[in-house]
């Protein structure tokens, strides 16, 4: 049997243990270090893996430790780019949670130097890795769909700001970037992942920095709460080269009804994401499937576990690199930055040549 792949966890917080789990449950997979800069956050989670573990409060310590082969970053937004950086100028496999960056710069430049690594590097976007979302695709593959021509995505909570970490509220955090960013990755990756060539947006915080909107209607300390320095909602309309338009939202905290939704307009069918909805006209009549996901197809985190897996083992080209996390980035700081000045915002301006 093959050696399993050795990873090193960087941020012990929710999304990390998600991923960490999934891929030390599989078989090719094991968790061998953790970094936190809060120690008892990796003794509990050493405790749940009931092994020991080797822990780093520093993500430039656990890179260097030539046990480790690959890594997961699942900090916060402000942290991605400096430990993929890190993980890739040692020599180890990277994969990043969403969103790639807080800032589109520091996203190029991660980019430019994962690829001439020639390590694996990817994105864990657990809705384009969702089993509704995989079925989609397969229906766009088969040609269900005819051409594409428009699409909307949503994200929409009731009272959902994370209250929990403060770089989720502050500068580079944000609701587009924490959720809008996996409705948008979805609809642009099922419509063939056209260029961006415009977008405008609106975006602000309304509840946020008024101590309101947080998950289940806590109030933080107003010392959490006085740190808001991001959107707490933002939509916008994004054009691509191929003709495609792409209206997309996201709110953490609304007063409307929680919703995560892509629907997809082709010339031959339509479609939903959730519940999987085909429309289409057959004879000249309407016809409508609904299509129920088994719970006994693996889910998107297990997916995303084999998939970084595969890609390590078997060489298995990465349908999720960093380089289309980059892509989504410049459309989500494209979207943001028309909000903010109320003008069109043209992706070339965003992109150097070649990106």
């Amino acid at each position: 049997m093959k050696r399993r792949v050795r990873i090193g966890l960087i941020g012990t917080g929710g999304i990390g243990k998600v991923n960490a789990r999934v891929l030390d449950a599989d078989p090719r997979g094991e968790i061998v270090a953790l970094c936190d800069i809060l120690p008892e956050r990796m003794d509990e989670f050493e405790r749940e893996l009931g092994r020991p573990m080797r822990k780093y409060e520093d993500f430039h310590d656990l890179v260097k430790d030539r046990r480790v082969d690959a890594v997961f970053v699942g900090t916060p937004n402000q942290v991605h780019v400096p430990a993929s950086l890190a993980a890739v100028r040692a020599g180890r496999h990277v994969m990043c949670t969403k969103p790639l960056s807080d800032s589109l710069a520091p996203a190029i430049e991660l980019v430019r130097e994962a690829e001439a690594a020639g390590t694996v590097n990817m994105m864990s976007l657990s809705t384009r890795f969702s089993p509704e979302c995989l079925y989609l695709k397969r229906q766009v593959n088969e040609g269900f769909f005819g051409e594409f021509y428009y699409a909307r995505a949503r994200s929409v909570r009731r009272a959902g700001i994370p209250d929990w970490n403060p770089g989720f509220i502050e500068a580079g955090g944000g609701a587009f970037r924490d959720m809008g960013v996996h409705v948008l990755d979805a609809a642009w990756w099922l419509m063939g992942m056209p260029r961006p060539v415009r977008a405008a947006g609106v975006a602000g915080a309304r509840f946020g920095p008024h101590g309101e909107g947080y998950t289940d209607f806590r109030r933080p300390p107003e010392s959490y709460w006085r740190r808001y320095g991001s959107d707490d909602y933002a939509g916008g309309f994004i054009r691509f080269e191929n003709g495609i338009g792409l209206q997309v939202e996201s709110f953490w905290a609304s007063h409307m009804p929680g919703d995560l939704q892509v629907e997809l307009f082709g010339s031959e069918g339509g479609a939903t994401l959730h519940p999987v909805r085909l429309y289409t006209t057959d004879h000249g009549l309407p016809r409508d499937v609904t299509v129920p996901i088994p719970r006994s197809v693996p889910n998107g985190w297990t997916n995303i576990a084999s998939h970084y897996l595969d890609c390590i083992v078997d060489k298995t080209p990465c349908m999720a690199p960093l380089r289309h996390g980059l892509m989504v980035q410049a459309m989500l700081e494209a979207v943001l930055e028309s909000g903010r000045t109320g003008q069109e915002v043209l992706l070339d301006d965003f992109l150097p040549p070649g990106m």
